[in-house]
């Protein structure tokens, strides 16, 4: 039932992809590159809606009760976050717009952040959906000149004063001195702010590595690292002047001049969240669950831009699950710190007793391609999984345990969004503590797995390597643990029968037991890395593949 509940939720941004149809709209003095011809009349719409997915995937994104006073700046700010806005268009009587992106890569990865979490524009709720059109063409229609100059103005920031956004880091898209260490000072320190706090906050710009806290001149600062100065960037911008609490502990953020932090110690003030097996370190105090929670409930996250760019003061904890911060432009939307994050109770890897739930709805899986060994393999790349089941009424949905909440939270953000066998996979938790496995005589056709006691778990022994090397989806694979009698063109052919293309190939100079292989697509990479991982090839070697974030 799990997965019925949640696809009803997920389809109820209600009413198809665009009410605009059945409004007459389409034959207004601008058109819309649509791959599907669409009509005005109700019936013909009806027909369409329940012939097409509502989740294929557009770079057009359809927002919908957004507030009469928005202005284009405000409608702009919550797509930049995810890459270039290319078009805007503004249709304030019906309380819509289209907003274009530059790629639906981008279109996907925004929808599938606001998906769990709503924004708000001038304190209003926004919903936001996949348009049935492919681009905006708004060429011809009038009063199109304010959007025109907002996408211009913020672009110019974008890609002048903070970044060339569509740029990769390697590439020279950030500006000097910008790295993916981030130094923090917190201001007014009205209210205690844990690491865990930190944390909460600042992963939902991208993968944090390593947090170190200290007092420094009587003022509470912190280091922060991410995986990619990007992420840095982002955060950088949305959060620099924000305050965490109402009225106090203001965040002033800048670039650090160190490229990397160094973390002696798993504790309270410092975390490598790549390194389970770090001492806690002598005399260091653990950390405690209610230590916030005696200081009551300071408020919400506000920010003197909550009134116009920002998103709708979230009600006390009592009332929801989770306080807001308002965006401003730019800014990635609402944070969403958990009550227990707060509390200082989130769940963080090596903590032992952090609640939090570990398991993930999978949802809009292909049923005839998917098998729960699959998946095992696939959510394996981000930590141990110890269950799978795919629902025996509904198998285009699925439940995948992992090891902890901080691994389901990692497999989430690393693989919603990517194709899998022609489909785009959905990644959510689920309201489902375990997973169960089938009462005897339980009719289950082998869609239930056990994997706890699985000899491939990639992350067992503490301090494995493979915490290391955990990067997102790529079409570039690492290839380990390779025979010296295997050559480039018995790899090379491996990959190609299950149907990949092979771009480029190339061992490891210094060791051959290893090699990069490029292929056409993700997609491609990810079902090959299901396929072929744990492949035998021979002399005792069982081929270990992973993502890569180099390419050949």
């Amino acid at each position: 039932m799990d997965g019925v509940v949640t696809d009803l939720i997920a389809v109820g941004l209600k009413r198809g992809s665009d009410e605009l149809l059945s409004s007459g709209i389409t034959n207004g003095p601008f058109t819309m590159s649509n791959s599907t011809p669409a009509t005005a009349n109700g019936n013909d719409n009806k027909k369409f809606k329940g012939d097409r997915s509502p989740c294929s995937p557009s770079r057009v994104l359809h927002l919908r009760k957004i507030p009469n006073d928005v202005t284009e700046a405000e409608v702009i700010s919550l797509g930049l976050p995810f890459g270039k806005v290319t078009n805007l268009l503004m249709l304030k009587g019906k309380s819509q717009a289209f907003l274009e992106m530059a790629s639906e890569e981008a279109a996907v990865t925004m929808v599938n952040y606001y998906t769990p979490v709503t924004p708000h524009l001038r304190s209003q709720p926004v919903y936001i959906q996949y348009s049935n059109h492919r681009e905006l063409k708004t060429d011809n229609l009038p009063n199109q000149a304010r959007t025109q100059a907002a996408l211009q103005a913020v672009n110019a920031v974008q890609s002048g004063a903070l970044a060339l956004t569509g740029a990769p880091a390697t590439e020279g898209g950030l500006l000097p001195g910008q790295s993916s260490v981030l130094r923090i000072i917190v201001e007014n320190l009205f209210y205690p702010v844990t690491l865990e706090v930190l944390y909460q906050i600042f992963s939902k710009f991208g993968t944090v590595l390593k947090i170190i806290t200290f007092t420094k001149n009587n003022q509470f600062q912190a280091l922060l690292q991410y995986a990619d100065p990007m992420n840095a960037h982002y955060a950088k911008m949305a959060l620099d002047g924000q305050n965490i609490y109402n009225a106090c502990c203001t965040l002033r953020i800048d670039f650090s001049k160190l490229t990397s932090l160094n973390v002696k110690y798993n504790n309270d003030k410092s975390r490598d969240f790549t390194r389970l097996d770090l001492p806690s370190g002598d005399g260091q105090p653990s950390l405690d669950p209610n230590m916030a929670a005696t200081f009551g409930t300071p408020g919400i996250i506000s920010s003197p831009y909550a009134g116009a760019a920002g998103f709708a003061p979230a009600i006390g904890f009592h009332q929801a699950a989770g306080l807001s911060v308002p965006s401003l432009p730019g800014a990635l939307g609402p944070l969403a710190i958990t009550t227990s994050a707060v509390t200082g109770r989130m769940a963080i890897p090596g903590v032992a007793g952090v609640p939090g739930n570990s398991v993930l709805l999978v949802s809009n899986l292909n049923p005839d391609a998917i098998t729960p060994h699959g998946l095992f393999i696939l959510f394996g790349v981000y930590g141990d999984v110890h269950r799978v089941k795919i629902m025996f009424n509904k198998k285009e949905n699925a439940l995948v345990q992992m090891a902890d909440a901080t691994q389901a939270q990692l497999a989430m953000s690393h693989l919603n969004g990517q194709r899998l066998y022609g489909k785009v996979l959905r990644a959510t938790l689920s309201k489902h503590q375990t997973v169960q496995l089938p009462r005897e005589g339980q009719e289950d056709q082998g869609l239930t797995k056990d994997y706890s006691n699985s000899p491939l778990h990639r992350f067992k022994k503490p301090g494995s390597k493979n915490f290391l090397n955990i990067f997102p989806p790529s079409a570039t694979l690492h290839l380990s643990n390779i025979p010296p009698s295997v050559t480039v063109d018995d790899l090379k052919n491996l990959f190609a029968d299950t149907g990949c293309t092979v771009k480029a190939f190339k061992f490891f100079q210094k060791d051959r037991k290893m090699a990069l292989i490029q292929l056409g697509t993700v997609e491609e990479a990810i079902q090959a890395l299901i396929e072929l991982h744990n492949h035998d090839l021979g002399e005792n070697h069982h081929l270990r593949v992973s993502f890569s974030k180099s390419t050949i």
